[in-house]
């Protein structure tokens, strides 16, 4: 798999996704930015879409969307077979997303934390392995609710 990462945005979250892209950048990820270019509004299921789609097709390893409150991108993305996106709000949260869900899509909620609290969850998301054991016979499980 392509260890390159997809990242995305709406309007709401087009500035933090700059900073993301920079943030990658320094730490030497490569990454494809779908869009948006701008704070100009735009639905953000298209960009949720053309992340997950990325992920699902093997183009790239994880994805990043970023929105007002996460939860739209969140929903969206979790529409295409073989995503798991996960909204995190803190360190925390994005740790747990990798090492017990597989998550291999992080939504950032960009109007309910600050830039660089985005910073430290990316962060954590990106170098968060995931567990394994126990943690696959569920993921297993989210699959097979797929593909019912």
């Amino acid at each position: 798999m392509n260890k390159k990462i997809a990242i995305g945005a709406d309007h709401a979250g087009f500035e933090d996704k700059e900073k993301i892209k920079r943030q990658l950048d320094e730490l030497g990820i490569e990454y494809e930015d779908v869009g948006t270019n701008s704070t100009e509004s735009v639905d953000y299921p298209i960009y949720a879409r053309k992340v997950a789609e990325k992920v699902s097709g093997g183009e790239c390893e994880k994805g990043i969307l970023v929105c007002g409150s996460g939860n739209g991108m969140q929903i969206a993305a979790n529409k295409i077979r073989g995503v798991r996106a996960a909204l995190a709000w803190n360190e925390e949260t994005a740790q747990l997303a990798r090492r017990h869900n597989d998550a291999n899509v992080l939504s950032v909620p960009a109007r309910m934390i600050s830039p660089e609290e985005v910073g430290k969850v990316v962060k954590s998301f990106l170098e968060t392995e995931f567990e394994g054991g126990r943690h696959a016979r569920r993921v297993d499980e989210i699959s097979d609710l797929e593909n019912s």
